[in-house]
């Protein structure tokens, strides 16, 4: 008899507490039960559960084999339903949640193309620069900037998040551009008012070397899509991620401003759940979202 129908047999009887019990939910004789049992104790040389005209009681082999059982057919059941999840196509309603600039700016476009890509997943972004307690609030995916501090989530590692220097080509002609750290001094430098020192840019340079330049300006904002707007306004200089200047660099509405010195990069994040049976949606926009940012 076949090994994992024999044992799917004897976890039957178990659970349902007797042969009648298993050879009804099975749709066979009681006979073909006892038949699987019996097979499988000739096979292992050792019996597996005491039987008596009132109840059965597993031996400590049975208890043991019982057990290894209920894994490895849980293990079988897994493996064919993930098979049959990953040819089915990505559907259902994904919970995202990313710190607020990056989400706007960056997040929102390619949560949009994995949307065109898989019109069957409806997406719901939250936008917060608190970190969440992912699996208590009931997002699949969430992107975390800096530091982790929750070991329990699967951690993707994307670009790390480095921040650069920029201005409207208004503002360089009517300032100058700055030619060393230490010239920002001169400059108007657009500041995040929530930033623990507002008064100084610690910034990096070729090959690590570190300026800590005090800086003034006439604006500061608690938003960085705020500052980027300013920026292009001609207000100042600013500091900010450069994947949400990059499209303003590229169409030449903002210049790059020393381009060898920046922010120190933090790491990124593509942070979700341990689950061992991703559904289609899960595994394919996480596969996404690394390919883009990654």
């Amino acid at each position: 008899m076949d090994k994992l129908a024999g044992m799917a047999m004897f976890v039957r009887v178990i659970d349902n507490g007797s042969f009648a019990a298993a050879a009804e939910i099975a749709q066979v004789s009681p006979a073909m039960v006892a038949k699987h049992i019996k097979t499988i104790e000739t096979r292992l040389g050792a019996k597996l559960i005491h039987r008596t005209t009132r109840r059965h009681q597993l031996t400590e082999v049975g208890q043991l084999y019982y057990e290894r059982c209920k894994r490895a057919l849980s293990e079988v059941a897994l493996a064919e339903a993930s098979a049959s999840e990953l040819q089915s196509a990505p559907r259902g309603r994904l919970r995202v949640v990313a710190p607020v600039s990056f989400g706007t700016q960056v997040l929102v476009p390619a949560l949009i193309d994995y949307q065109n890509a898989y019109p069957d997943v409806s997406i719901e972004l939250s936008l917060d620069n608190n970190v969440h307690d992912l699996v208590g609030e009931g997002f699949e995916l969430g992107i975390h900037i800096g530091p982790l501090s929750d070991d329990s989530l699967v951690a993707r590692p994307l670009t790390p998040y480095r921040r650069i220097l920029a201005a409207a080509p208004d503002y360089l002609a009517r300032h100058g551009r700055p030619v060393s750290p230490e010239a920002l001094t001169n400059h108007l430098c657009l500041g995040h008012s929530y930033w623990r020192r507002q008064d100084r840019w610690h910034l990096v340079g070729p090959g690590g070397e570190m300026r800590d330049v005090p800086i003034s300006g006439k604006f500061s904002t608690n938003q960085g899509a705020a500052l980027r707007m300013a920026a292009l306004s001609g207000a100042g200089i600013v500091l900010q991620p450069e994947l949400l200047l990059a499209a303003d660099i590229a169409e030449g509405r903002l210049e790059q401003v020393l381009p060898e010195w920046s922010y120190r990069p933090v790491p990124m994040f593509l942070v979700y759940a341990p689950n061992r049976r991703p559904t289609a949606m899960l595994r394919t926009v996480i596969d996404f979202l690394v390919e883009r940012f990654g």
